[in-house]
């Protein structure tokens, strides 16, 4: 593969990473990741992102930086932001080209001190701070600074090359998956596109989602600076040059999913059962909401059985909940509760939702659930409980609250 170019003078250092199972050492990667840094060229040169210190994301790198005008000099690095999957490979990077400046926002920098420690051994280590509207110079090409805190880490910033327009956003507006010889969107089916973007929208849901205040105030704030972007070229996955517009509005759209009264008219069943008492009352539930509107999509999935992150995406998503889970020990089904925890730690806010469940010897599990949803302010529907198996009173009834649920998520 050669190594792609956005514009005559920015080339594309990709990298397509197999062999890691997880991202962040807990979400799956089944389909692997992109790491994109970009190297651009004037009288001076900068490199904008680096990588993880993952041997074959490293060698890749080292080998397409060797390609560019047969190992072209770095005299800048542009650190966006500082999570170890893009600077990983900064200590060494530095002890390998002790004259390279750093240019960081004033939280990246600390960063590059005190988290990376990327100064240990390199007493001279170079390190510029920047802010919004500051500009890098090298020579015959300009490059300026947009800090966007907290997308999704507080020193954040994106880098833009107005010559060709291009937004060089690291984490902001990436997805999960790799994308082998190709980097560009235009070089892409729409149905790799779509299915590309299930894959942002994972990756959102895992790893972007709690910070979705501050993503609508990063595309403001490109708006409101009148950035003519052509390019969306972030650090992980698909470069957007034909239709940049599209990733920026996928995120616009997932970043409102945790809105009340936001989200695809979509509803997702989350379904825990020990012995299938409670999964026959869920999929009454889904009776229910198919008999209101059998057009209406409706996500099924059993936990434990399915990752966390499928789970986080498609409630994310959705703007109706069902929540299926038994007593367990006077308490939630412990999958369950640990799926809430996820939903509060990732902000899935503003959705329709109801608790069923089955019980034994004893309830519990409707204390619980209150306590541990109550954070997520959702517009929550009558909890249903039965004890053992389902009578058909009871599977009539979770049909009514399917119906019910699925006309409050149609309005």
């Amino acid at each position: 593969m050669g190594i792609a170019s956005i514009a005559p003078y920015i080339s594309v250092i990709h990298s397509d990473i197999r062999h890691q199972p997880l991202f962040e050492g807990y979400w799956p990667i089944p389909n692997g990741v992109t790491l994109n840094s970009y190297f651009v060229r004037g009288e001076k040169n900068a490199l904008i992102d680096l990588t993880a210190d993952w041997s074959e994301a490293v060698d890749l790198l080292e080998k397409q930086l060797g390609e560019i005008d047969g190992g072209a000099k770095i005299d800048c690095l542009i650190l966006n932001h500082l999570e170890p999957d893009h600077t990983g490979f900064l200590p060494e990077f530095v002890k390998r080209n002790p004259n390279v400046e750093i240019i960081a926002t004033a939280k990246g920098a600390a960063l590059v001190k005190n988290f990376i420690k990327a100064a240990d051994g390199c007493s001279s280590l170079k390190i510029r701070e920047v802010k919004s509207g500051d500009a890098l110079d090298l020579g015959g090409r300009t490059l300026s600074f947009y800090e966007i805190p907290n997308v999704h880490w507080p020193e954040t910033m994106c880098t833009f090359d107005a010559a060709s327009g291009t937004l060089f956003s690291c984490d902001a507006f990436g997805g999960y998956g790799t994308t082998g010889e190709r980097v560009f969107d235009d070089e892409f089916s729409e149905s790799e596109l779509a299915s590309f973007e299930e894959e942002s929208l994972r990756y959102y849901a895992t790893i972007i989602a709690s910070f979705s205040p501050f993503v609508k105030k990063a595309i403001e704030k490109f708006r409101a600076e009148n950035l003519a972007i052509k390019t969306i070229a972030p650090s992980h996955g698909i470069i957007w040059r034909a239709h940049p517009e599209r990733i920026i509005s996928a995120y616009e759209r997932f970043a409102s999913y945790n809105t009340t009264g936001a989200g695809e008219k979509e509803i997702c069943v989350i379904c825990s059962s020990m012995y299938g008492n409670t999964k026959k009352g869920a999929e009454a539930i889904v009776r229910g909401i198919k008999g209101t509107d059998a057009s209406i999509k409706v996500d099924f999935l059993q936990v434990p059985g399915t990752d966390d992150s499928h789970v986080l995406a498609a409630a994310l998503r959705s703007r109706g909940i069902v929540i299926a889970a038994p007593t367990y020990e006077y308490k939630l089904f412990p999958a369950m509760a640990h799926i809430i925890d996820l939903f509060n730690r990732k902000h899935i806010t503003g959705k329709k939702a109801i608790r069923i469940g089955s019980w034994g010897w004893s309830g519990g599990a409707k204390k619980e659930y209150d306590e541990i949803s109550a954070p997520l302010k959702w517009e929550q529907f009558e909890q249903y409980e039965w004890q053992g198996v389902p009578t058909g009173a009871d599977l009539q009834a979770l049909e009514k609250k399917g119906a019910e649920l699925a006309a409050a998520v149609l309005n």
